[in-house]
């Protein structure tokens, strides 16, 4: 007998642990409050962004926009040199003389990797700092360090303009369509409007004037008018 309660005893605490065990089922979550809790965390996250974002410098952000200035697949963490040769000359870097175009270019070959055409932001301020000895020759190491970032901080781009068409004698006399003889003269109007089709195509004149007959269109008016006239004479006098 006593091995049976002893097995009675051991089952009920087997199932008295195993309820123990069990977790207690979930509530039905809210949807209202899942939304707003995802929405929170997006707000965190977008916060977080842009403050990383506003955390870039002057520098950092011109430098970004000259390295993807012409190229819409460059990423503005590697400049190319000839953006690099345009940053110097946009912001004056290049004074002509104490800096050159020489002298940009030679910085940057000198900073960039042998086997590499570009050069990342520390990179380009390690190129600043060589070209400010030059540029700022009577200014201490550090400020003119200092002097060549000001020229550069804040700074985009210059977009140049369209290019204006060259006048010249050889152009105007090329361009000039009251000069033109030949068939060329043709394809124009006396005003220099071209004539489309019309002046490049043969196309059949059924007015039954000559070509060129400067009275063109005038012979029916002359008609009505000599009928006009001879009816007015066969009319008896009163």
């Amino acid at each position: 007998m006593p091995s049976v309660e002893n097995s009675t005893m051991a089952d009920s605490k087997t199932k008295s642990a195993k309820s123990a065990n069990k977790t207690p089922p979930k509530s039905p979550a809210d949807p209202v409050k899942e939304k707003a809790a995802k929405r929170l965390s997006c707000e965190s996250n977008s916060s977080h962004e842009g403050a990383v974002a506003g955390e870039l410098s002057a520098l950092e952000e011109a430098f970004r926009k000259f390295a993807i200035h012409g190229d819409t697949r460059a990423t503005g963490k590697e400049m190319h040199g000839k953006n690099w040769s345009k940053l110097c000359k946009d912001c004056h870097v290049i004074d002509g003389k104490n800096v050159t175009i020489t002298d940009v270019d030679i910085v940057f070959s000198k900073i960039k990797g042998k086997s590499c055409r570009t050069i990342t932001f520390e990179q380009f301020k390690e190129a600043l700092q060589e070209l400010s000895k030059k540029r700022f020759k009577d200014k201490s190491d550090e400020e003119a360090v200092q002097e060549i970032h000001k020229l550069i901080e804040g700074k985009a781009p210059i977009i140049s303009g369209v290019t204006k068409a060259i006048s010249s004698p050889t152009v105007s006399r090329l361009t000039d369509t009251t000069k033109f003889t030949g068939s060329h003269k043709e394809r124009f109007d006396p005003s220099g409007k071209g004539k489309g089709k019309a002046g490049r195509e043969d196309l059949v004149d059924a007015s039954g004037y000559v070509s060129g007959y400067k009275h063109a269109g005038t012979y029916d008016h002359k008609v009505q008018g000599s009928k006009s006239d001879a009816r007015i004479k066969s009319q008896p006098v009163l």
